[in-house]
């Protein structure tokens, strides 16, 4: 079957897309202070006071996204799975920085970064569902 072009589309976005994602975890991990000033002091002590659970699915979030793009690209029918484990991750990160962390997230967050967090569930969400729409049309091997 030929590749349609928006799954090119699709696909250069998604990884331009969990990028950012990437970005923004290695600069977190490392510690890298250029790019933390731009958190306020509670912030950063959410992040360094997490548990270790909350980092490892923070990690699976990202790096399964990102695993997920690139295999859309190379058309495997792979790459929905990997959005559904990186979909878990991110439930999992959630759940901490929502209901167990103390402050919670949304307590720390400004408006544009929660409408940022939603858009990264609706993001992940249609991307899992176009990559499940692919494999079943037979685009994806």
């Amino acid at each position: 079957m030929k590749t349609p072009i928006h799954l090119w589309v699709v696909g250069v976005f998604a990884v331009i897309w969990n990028f950012g994602g990437v970005y923004d975890y290695i600069m977190t991990q490392t510690n890298n202070e250029a790019y933390l000033a731009m958190l306020t002091d509670a912030q950063r002590a959410f992040l360094d006071q997490g548990p270790v659970w909350f980092g490892a699915a923070w990690a699976i979030g990202v790096w399964f996204s990102m695993l997920g793009a690139l295999l859309l690209l190379l058309r495997s029918r792979f790459a929905g799975s990997a959005f559904a484990i990186s979909f878990a991750g991110l439930i999992a990160s959630t759940v901490y920085s929502f209901a167990i962390a103390d402050p919670s997230s949304m307590d720390l967050m400004t408006p544009g970064q929660a409408v940022f967090t939603a858009a990264i569930y609706i993001v992940l969400l249609l991307l899992w569902l176009y990559a499940r729409a692919m494999t079943r049309r037979g685009v994806l091997r």
